[in-house]
């Protein structure tokens, strides 16, 4: 079954039986396992933003109701899709996310060899409920299901809006919902540190306002990680280095700048990147990665190593090494952008692939720049903007680099899965125009839904054994609020999300029906989002 799923059909590994449950319900929650009582916990949390008044509590065996229940048990076959991949757990394979989800008049069984697809089966099943509507109907079907990829993630930004504890707890529900597995949180940059260390308070007071606390405390952070464990979900937090370091430099005055190359200092401004060589530096920062780690559940730490401008090569390459040795030698992971190539890679490297320069879709000449009102707006002159090619020249070849050490490239390419990328204005109803002409970075061309949707991972051409997973960014240039996040999230999130389990883009015009039921969802949520035009939305 599909990552969004669908109202009335049951995707390619289903089979239909005639007739329909009524979703008006009422509806429970049970199982006879005890291994799954925590699980049904989840799952009634989960699923009571949908059926206000509608679900019964825990327990109650509501002799009418219909019954979301939830079992382990051997008794199907999966399909033959292979799930290939970095797991996000830190195991040495992919997790058995393999379900079956079957639709009858009593209710939905969820059944699978593990909890953790179980989980997954639930999640659909609260997407059939929640899309169906008060008045809908569940038709009979019975599903198989398995992953494609085991890495799949979406990446959030802290760091240039502070998203409160509940605001990313929502965020993880939906993670949760469309079955993503991880939550990369990006805690530092130039604009801010999220993350409390107690051993460097000044690190979190730069984003104290008043009042107003704009960081998480260790609690907060311990808090969110149970949280998104319960829902199957992995946080990877991420220390950006060792460049995007104004706040790291700010707190700890005295880090040696990294060697920049001649003559760039007279012209352009920038922020120095670490020099990891330094000594002083190195054992600065690894107190710091320390208790990052110590604070971190899950297995991996990512280290940011993106845009390093203004260090040469050759000490961008020594830092990367060593921030590297670092995070492995306190027991974690590291995970790095995918510039972090050019200081070699190996097999048990893990690299996210976000650019080349054929990606970033920038003018050669005078004419085409002014056919480009989004980079004029900006600011962007053409001299500016080959000095940027010239500066991202290197990352044509950084997948490459990886596949060839047989590493592993985590799959997040600006042309469809950055999902600050504005909606083209002739998609947006009146009443999100304004949403339209604001929201999104402006080096990037705005484009609609469908554009998103037509994503394929397997066009990249890399091996399955160097494919770590898919994940979904969204920076937060230019954000006013949650609801900013959520409108660029949504509904482009969601073809993500079926490639990522599917292993493949759906077909538009069968996907735009389905998706057109999920504002249903996401109001029911109150998340907002982008009422395409594209998409005949159904309340």
């Amino acid at each position: 079954m599909n990552a969004v799923i669908p109202c009335t059909s049951a995707g390619p590994a289903a089979r239909g039986g005639g007739g329909a449950l009524d979703a008006a319900g009422p509806w429970r929650v049970a199982t006879a396992d005890p291994a799954l009582e925590e699980l049904t916990e989840t799952l009634q949390a989960l699923l009571s933003p949908h059926l206000p008044g509608r679900l019964l509590p825990t327990g109650d065996d509501g002799p009418t109701a219909h019954t979301l229940t939830l079992a382990l048990g051997e008794e199907f076959v999966a399909p033959a899709r292979r799930t290939v991949g970095v797991a996000p757990h830190g195991g040495a394979q992919p997790a058995d996310e393999a379900y079956r989800l079957r639709v009858t008049a009593d209710g939905v069984e969820c059944l699978a060899r593990t909890t953790e697809g179980v989980f997954r089966a639930a999640t659909s099943a609260v997407q059939l409920i929640a899309t169906a509507g008060t008045h809908g109907e569940l038709p009979f079907q019975e599903v198989t299901d398995v992953p494609r990829y085991a890495w799949r993630g979406l990446m959030v930004d802290p760091a240039r809006l502070f998203l409160t504890p509940d605001e990313l707890r929502g965020i993880i529900d939906l993670a949760a919902l469309y079955k993503l597995n991880v939550l990369h949180l990006h805690l530092t940059d130039n604009e801010g540190w999220r993350l409390e260390l107690p051993s460097i308070p000044r690190l979190t007071e730069s984003v104290t306002d008043g009042p107003a606390r704009e960081f998480y405390t260790v609690a907060e952070f311990r808090s969110l990680q149970e949280y998104a464990a319960r829902r199957f979900v992995t946080v990877v937090p991420e220390i950006d280095l060792p460049g995007h370091c104004r706040k790291l430099r700010e707190a700890v005055p005295g880090l040696a700048e990294a060697p920049a190359p001649a003559g760039l200092k007279e012209r352009f401004p920038f922020v120095p990147p670490l020099d990891l060589t330094d000594e002083a530096t190195h054992a600065a920062v690894t107190r710091l990665l320390e208790e990052v780690c110590e604070l971190t559940v899950g297995p991996f730490l990512h280290i940011g190593a993106d845009e390093a401008f203004g260090a040469t090569a050759e000490s961008f390459a020594a830092s990367v090494r060593e921030l590297r040795a670092i995070v492995r030698g306190f027991g974690k992971s590291p995970v790095a952008w995918q510039e972090s190539s050019r200081a070699g890679a190996e097999p048990r490297d893990i690299v996210q692939h976000w650019v080349d320069v054929p990606m970033m879709d920038l003018p050669d000449t005078e004419e085409e720049l002014a056919a480009r009102p989004e980079l004029v707006s900006a600011g962007q002159t053409l001299a500016f903007i080959k000095a940027l090619k010239k500066f991202f020249a290197p990352t044509d070849h950084d997948v490459e680099r990886v596949v060839e050490a047989g590493g592993k490239v985590l799959l997040s390419p600006q042309s469809h899965l950055y999902l600050d990328r504005p909606y083209a204005a002739e998609f947006a109803p009146p009443e999100q125009a304004e949403a339209a002409g604001r929201l999104g970075f402006g080096n990037y061309r705005p484009l609609g839904v469908q554009h998103a949707a037509a994503w394929d991972p397997t066009t990249y051409a890399i091996p399955d054994a160097c494919v770590a997973g898919v994940e979904a960014t969204v920076f937060a240039e230019q954000f006013k609020g949650f609801d900013d996040v959520t409108v660029l999230l949504l509904p482009r999130l969601a073809s993500v999300a079926e490639a990522a389990w599917c292993g493949r883009a759906p077909r538009w015009t069968e996907y735009r029906e389905r998706l057109a039921h999920h504002g249903r969802l996401w109001n029911q949520r109150n998340l907002a989002y982008f009422a395409s035009t594209e998409v005949p939305w159904i309340e």
